[in-house]
């Protein structure tokens, strides 16, 4: 059977407790600002023993799976907690893992059985590295792969079956965002001043350079694939790129096709530092890391995507409506095949009434498609609700309740355990109460039927997709709180309903482009009549526009992530509740003039 899957994933993601103040050189520069916020990101996936298993960064252990849609979280304390970027593969027929440490040895521990909590260390390790990949050849050889700097490259080095190196590490992959339009730090692509105290410290200590991070090698044929992030995890522009070689330790040449996983726009942006891997029939898959980054910088969580290796060897992600519900077959499919979601949706821009809300934080907040504002309701949340009018009856199929963290630092209780990384302070929450709601439909505002009681499964769901047996006609959505972690408030960064509208699809967009500079195109489109939003694809090549960019409510969009030297192709989508009507595509070559070449 299929099953529907929307990012991001809806897992139990761990609580920090952080203390930031930020450092330039070790030196301290502010008194220290605390947050309490979820957080998982850098996501390692491989499949063991019929299940897939989930490795992310701040979670005190790991989760599983059989079908990549229902998760199981796995506490250990067998791992190092507060060691980042935890990297899993396979190795001679067992589990090795290793994560980031900035000084001394980083170790690697091993396990035969990891759902028995098996875990041991195996190798004190012999150096200090960051962003780990350990990967094994097919002629049973092993190598690992690591880096995350402004400045330095990606390394590679080959390590013998006690997982000593043999030989000198071999610098592998630079960045070069003068001649790599995605590679440029900064929210679209601009690096933004500060506005709030949290802001200018994590600038002065983050800075605004481009960092190289994130590697993870795949082998395919005789091709070795050196995957990379770039510019960095607080960016929307946060995407993954690739290098390729005939040999494990390169010489490694750069992809045009890079970046292959990218979301910049939509309702949750960010798609870089991950992994790729294949399910049981020989699909590919690509997890990356999703951001929030309100509370905190790394306030981020996690999205998979459907990937694969055209007939020229490109590699490629499915990105368009990525954060929409996918359907996906229980059996191989063409990636491809998965760009028009199931559902459209319904809720964008709907009218909402709430019992309270904090201090900015309106309901409408709630609607607007963007995870990183939210309606909050004042203290305490439990029995507070939030409803969305979408103003006539509509076809509901699915709703996603996605949750955000307000203010948690008043309510949740102070750690004292923890690791101190310089700029910041960090402990993990082993517990807390589960996130639970009441989902209710309603065709008159008047009479309700439950959709869904979050308080019957008593599980932590903090981005619920609720997929209905069938579909209802629906005007009004409520949602009420029931259960919410350290009794804080409750707020809702997406109430979002999926359907189908019964009317038709928008007509077709040609864009009007012009090629400002090497890396840059700049698009212009004429409004759809009854358009919600458009979806920019676009590539090297007229038939391969992997890359995507969501947008609403705009007729215009800078795209600032060409290669130079290659050409640009692009595609408008259109879109609203009746469906999608997919865009043909337009070649930009030549700078400073308008292509009305169309194909």
């Amino acid at each position: 059977m299929s099953h529907i899957s929307c990012n991001p994933l809806d897992l139990p993601y761990r609580y920090q407790d952080v203390r930031f103040s930020g450092s330039v050189q070790g030196v301290k520069i502010g008194e220290p600002q605390r947050s309490v916020h979820r957080e998982a990101a850098d996501p390692s996936i491989v499949r063991y023993q019929g299940h897939y298993l989930l490795f992310a960064s701040m979670s005190r252990g790991f989760w599983s799976s059989t079908d990549l849609n229902s998760w199981q979280f796995h506490p250990t304390a067998k791992l190092p907690p507060f060691d980042y970027a935890p990297d899993v593969r396979e190795v001679d027929g067992t589990l090795i893992i290793s994560a980031s440490r900035k000084t001394g040895n980083s170790p690697f521990f091993r396990s035969r059985n990891p759902l028995e909590d098996d875990f041991e260390e195996i190798a004190a390790g012999t150096f200090a590295f960051w962003d780990p990949s350990v990967f094994q050849d097919n002629d049973g050889r092993i190598y690992l792969y690591w880096g995350c700097d402004a400045v330095q490259p990606l390394y590679g080095i080959e390590l013998d079956r006690e997982l000593t190196p043999i030989g000198e590490a071999v610098p592998l992959a630079y960045s070069d965002a003068s001649s790599r339009g995605w590679e440029r730090p900064g929210e679209d692509y601009m690096v933004p001043e500060p506005t709030t105290e949290r802001e200018r410290l994590v600038a002065q200590f983050s800075g605004a350079s481009t960092y190289v991070e994130g590697a993870w090698m795949t082998r395919v044929g005789d091709l070795y694939y050196l995957q990379y992030s770039a510019p960095g995890t607080q960016w929307n522009t946060y995407a993954d790129g690739y290098l390729t070689a005939s040999s494990p330790l390169g010489p490694f040449t750069y992809s045009s096709n890079s970046p292959f996983s990218s979301k910049p726009g939509g309702f949750i942006t960010g798609a870089g530092h991950g992994s790729t891997f294949q399910d049981e029939w020989g699909n590919w898959w690509h997890a990356a890391t999703m951001r929030i980054s309100v509370n905190d910088v790394f306030e981020r969580r996690v999205g998979i995507f459907p990937a694969g290796f055209d007939e020229d060897g490109v590699l490629f992600c499915n990105q368009s409506f990525a954060d929409y519900p996918m359907l996906v077959p229980e059996g191989a499919f063409d990636p491809q095949e998965l760009r028009r979601p199931p559902w459209m949706l319904l809720s964008y821009e709907a009218r909402t009434l709430a019992s309270s809300h904090a201090e900015g934080h309106d309901s409408d907040l709630a609607v607007n498609e963007d995870v990183r504002s939210w309606w909050a309701s004042a203290l305490p949340g439990v029995g507070q609700w939030l409803t969305a009018d979408l103003g006539e009856e509509k076809d509901v199929h699915a709703v996603q309740v996605n949750l955000g963290d307000h203010e948690l630092a008043q309510s949740a209780p102070l750690l004292d355990e923890g690791a101190d990384s310089g700029h910041t302070w960090r402990g993990i929450y082993e517990s807390h109460a589960p996130a639970e709601v009441l989902l209710e439909g309603s065709i008159d505002g008047a009479n309700w039927a439950v959709l869904h009681d979050g308080s019957q499964a008593g599980e932590d769901r903090p981005h619920a997709l609720v997929v209905l047996d069938a579909p209802q006609a629906v005007r009004y959505i409520r949602v009420t709180a029931q259960s919410l972690p350290f009794d804080g408030a409750f707020a809702v960064s997406g109430l979002r309903v999926f359907g189908r509208g019964r009317g038709i699809a928008p007509q077709q967009i040609v864009p009007d482009v012009v090629r400002v500079d090497d890396r840059t195109a700049s698009l212009t489109w004429e409004e759809a009549d009854g358009a919600q939003g458009y979806n920019i694809r676009y590539g090297p090549d007229r038939d391969k526009l992997y890359r995507s960019w969501l947008v609403y409510g705009r007729t215009s969009l800078e795209v600032p992530t060409l290669n130079a030297g290659a050409s640009a192709w692009f595609a408008v989508d259109s879109f609203n509740e009746n469906g999608v009507t997919f865009g043909e595509p337009v070649q930009a070559t030549a700078a400073t003039l308008a292509i009305g070449d169309v194909a």
